[in-house]
């Protein structure tokens, strides 16, 4: 699926934007973006006063609320209607419309982008997990967060990556961030990992032993967790790549790293994942190994030693 967000500000599309912007686009969540200065009306609230509200504020929606629960929205359409049909004067509750399209606040904001492009709406009211509105976000809520995210990043790479003559890597860092399920986009790191390694030629056993140490962590977390963050470290020696998620961990580590154990459900079998050889193909490919686990998340740490040793690379 194609995310497009209709802003003259950027374009953003999953295919066609730059990696950056894509594992921001999956990394932030709609609370990161969102506005928390909330305007809102109660449903005693004349639609006169709404339109008075949306008028001062520059807004063209309001949420009607009943405490902390929103129980409606009022349209600028709503407006306009109300003044054609002669009820301005009336109270919110009789015209708001309460068949809301709502966002949560833990959603990566790659929902919102795909919400805006499928309803073609302004702004999204934003719940938490007790359905408490808790924001309102715009395509501009979006669209800010990014410009100043991919300053950062910007920034950040300058600072880390230092590259010599040759194409042999110094010291670079990069992060890849992974969500659960998410078998579209799963393998997108591991495939940048062996751009990397091939353009500073890297020997092919040892590219190949990264690759599949990287992939094979990287659908852990697609498959078994609940999302996390998988980053390459790179120096002149050594390859290190530690996959963190942030749950449910692992119940029985030892029996994890037997081949063919699998937790995965029939679904991911259906699938073709799920057959138990994961954590035994890391552990094979690598120099040095090591795994944690608790139910606040499992973190795998492997290094592979990018100089070639054919007689190492031949035992494996």
């Amino acid at each position: 699926m194609v995310y497009t967000a209709h802003m003259q500000e950027i374009p953003i599309n999953t295919v066609t934007s730059a990696n950056v912007v894509l594992e921001l686009i999956y990394r932030l969540k709609i609370k990161d973006v969102m506005s928390t200065a909330l305007i809102t009306a109660t449903k005693e609230t004349t639609m006169r006063e709404i339109q008075q509200i949306m008028r001062q504020e520059r807004i063209t929606g309001l949420p009607i609320v009943m405490g902390k629960r929103l129980i409606g929205l009022v349209s600028m359409d709503d407006i306009i209607q109300a003044l054609d049909k002669g009820y301005i004067e009336e109270k919110a509750q009789d015209h708001m419309s309460s068949n809301l399209i709502i966002l949560e606040d833990d959603m990566p904001i790659s929902f919102a982008i795909n919400y805006f492009d499928r309803y073609r709406y302004h702004r999204f009211p934003v719940l938490n997990k007790d359905k408490e509105l808790v924001g309102m976000i715009t395509n501009r809520d979006i669209t800010n967060a990014l410009l100043i995210e991919i300053n950062r990043e910007v920034e950040e790479l300058e600072k880390r990556s230092h590259r010599v003559e040759g194409g042999i890597i110094s010291e670079e860092m990069y992060t890849y961030y992974i969500m659960q399920n998410d078998f579209e986009n799963a393998g997108h790191a591991s495939t940048e990992i062996k751009k990397r390694l091939k353009s500073a030629s890297i020997a092919p056993q040892i590219v190949r032993r990264a690759a599949i140490a990287s992939y094979e962590l990287e659908m852990n977390m697609v498959v078994h967790s609940t999302g996390g963050r998988l980053i390459a470290k790179y120096d002149a020696n050594e390859l290190t790549i530690t996959a963190a998620d942030s749950g449910p961990g692992i119940e029985d580590v030892d029996a994890a790293l037997e081949a063919g154990y699998s937790t995965a459900s029939e679904w991911i079998r259906s699938l073709g994942f799920g057959a138990g050889m994961g954590l035994p193909n890391v552990q094979s490919v690598a120099d040095a190994f090591d795994i944690t686990s608790s139910p606040k998340g499992t973190t795998v740490t492997v290094t592979i030693t990018l100089a070639s040793g054919e007689e190492n690379d031949n035992e494996r």
